[in-house]
């Protein structure tokens, strides 16, 4: 009962902020069931005047708090859960909010590292960037006598304690959307919001984002055009992430790239070609990558910072993404519609021609203008929007990769606006090609499919064993049927009988708050 009544208050507060902000008049009403559509409109009497449409749902989110500025960054990657409109604006929200003061930092450190801060740092400056989950600051330590600066990530204090207690919210709201919307169960809100927790958690464990810097570090070790920073596992804990410096220059600096004779051209094709060369090769990328988090060092390479957002790719969705580029490059539009048959994203009652003739649709009209004004990003998204007319489920793992590339060609195009994007990606997406879908690539698949049947085999008794024993189990069910003793179905209609009236309670209460909300906002 607390529990429920808790959760309501908060929500209804936070209902209040996004009405008062305007941020309800963002939400597209085709995607809310009908009673929903009314609520929208009962939000718009809320509203302040003179709200503008750019920076309202940021200053409600900021205001809301940690957990609802990361609620925001990520729903702005699922414009299928929020619609196209809302996630467009959320795109635009900016993760930033005050630094908490430098004694909570240091304390945090010497804490976390278990040392005095003199014995760990020789210098440590004031926050230098400050986030919703953590904040940077400058330091220097001492290596073979030699001073050498690192960037210091510490998280805010008691930030998981505040995050768990919105996300309990957050389930809340799911959890009873689900049970009365059709359209929330296909959208599956309770598997975002559990997608979202997961990722949040891995956000406010710094060591995991040390180990996503050491992993890309592995995999860019050749690159020529790119690299991380080192991190420093000596001075890294759990709230602690020391790694190197880095002195470059920011790509959002554009007088400084100016006064540096930067090739801007060239730095367009480089973080074109990294990401392409990340998501493809390796099925591991920066999830964030804008100019803010991307420096270009004296040697002329990428550097990316901020690996607290990373996205994946197994190899199916990398034959799938490389597949599909290619046969638009050649306009192969039936080989495209087959890999989404083939991938199993698209059932296999409907139609390869017909679908074939959807992305045709959305081939051709590329190849009647100029490679400026094609964006590899916006054919993706046209691309999601017609695979849902053909009960393609959602992909999250896709649309974050649609929406990292919308963020990265926005770079590229800001240094070179005729960039031609098929160009540039052509010699990545041909050589991943060759190399994984080519002779080589079949031999390497076969023999890991041998791998893959000597493990299945291996565990064949094991199969065996449990299939008999599940077939017993089957027959005896169906020959004396499911018992439940009369202790078993007392405590069912108890807790069945809870819910009902604590749920009605619930409504109540909703209900009659908004009218004082309603009465409160008429005596102003």
């Amino acid at each position: 009962m607390i529990s429920a009544i808790t959760h309501i208050a908060r929500l209804i507060r936070a209902a209040f902020v996004f009405a008062r902000e305007g941020v309800f008049g963002s939400v597209d009403p085709s995607l809310v069931p009908p009673p929903g559509q009314l609520a929208l409109k009962l939000a718009r009497i809320v509203e302040r005047r003179g709200v503008k449409q750019g920076p309202r749902i940021s200053r409600a989110l900021t205001r809301m708090g940690p957990a609802y500025l990361k609620l925001g960054q990520f729903l702005a990657t699922r414009p299928d859960v929020v619609g196209f409109i809302m996630a467009r604006d959320l795109e635009s929200l900016q993760d930033r909010l005050p630094p908490f003061p430098q004694a909570e930092a240091e304390a945090a450190i010497a804490t976390s590292l278990e040392r005095p801060l003199k014995d760990v740092f020789v210098t440590f400056g004031p926050p230098v960037a400050a986030a919703s989950i953590a904040q940077v600051h400058r330091g220097e330590v001492l290596h073979d006598g030699i001073r050498k600066p690192v960037a210091v990530k510490v998280l805010r204090p008691n930030v998981a304690a505040r995050f768990r207690r919105d996300l309990s919210d957050f389930f809340f709201v799911a959890h009873k959307a689900e049970a009365y919307s059709s359209e929330a169960r296909r959208l599956r809100l309770i598997e975002v919001i559990n997608t979202m927790s997961r990722s949040v958690a891995m956000e406010m464990d710094l060591r995991l984002e040390a180990a996503a810097l050491s992993e890309m570090a592995e995999n860019t070790q050749n690159d020529p055009d790119f690299r991380v920073p080192t991190v420093d596992w000596d001075r890294t804990t759990h709230n602690v992430l020391t790694m190197e410096w880095i002195d470059g220059i920011a790509l959002n600096d554009h007088k400084r790239l100016a006064e540096a004779q930067v090739d801007l051209p060239d730095l367009g094709r480089k973080v074109i070609q990294s990401f392409l060369r990340h998501a493809l090769r390796d099925g591991f990328f920066h999830a964030d990558m804008h100019p803010g988090n991307l420096f270009l060092d004296d040697a002329g390479r990428l550097v990316a910072v901020d690996f607290g957002i990373m996205g994946r790719l197994g190899m199916k969705e990398r034959r799938f993404l490389a597949e599909i580029l290619l046969g638009f490059i050649t306009r192969d539009y039936r080989r495209v519609a087959e890999v989404h048959f083939e991938a199993g994203y698209v059932p296999a009652h409907h139609s390869v021609e017909n679908f074939a003739q959807a992305i045709r649709a959305i081939g051709e009209p590329i190849h009647n203008r100029t490679a400026e004004e094609i964006s590899m990003a916006r054919l993706l998204t046209l691309l999601l929007e017609v695979t849902g007319l053909f009960d393609m489920t959602t992909r999250p793992e896709l649309i974050l990769l649609q929406k990292t590339m919308v963020v990265v060609e926005g770079v590229a195009r800001g240094f070179d606006p005729r960039l031609d994007i098929w160009k540039v990606a052509d010699p990545v997406v041909r050589e991943w090609i060759e190399r994984n879908l080519g002779p080589i690539g079949r031999v390497q698949g076969a023999i890991a499919g041998g791998g893959d049947i000597a493990r299945v085999l291996m565990r064949m008794p094991d199969i065996v064993q449990r299939s008999v024993a599940a077939l017993e189990q089957l027959e005896t069910m169906t020959r004396e049927g499911i018992r439940l003793s009369p202790e078993s179905i007392a405590a069912m209609g108890r807790s069945e009988g809870r819910k009902n009236r604590w749920r009605t309670v619930a409504l109540w209460i909703i209900a009659a708050t908004f009218i004082g909300i309603l009465i409160a906002v008429r005596n102003l």
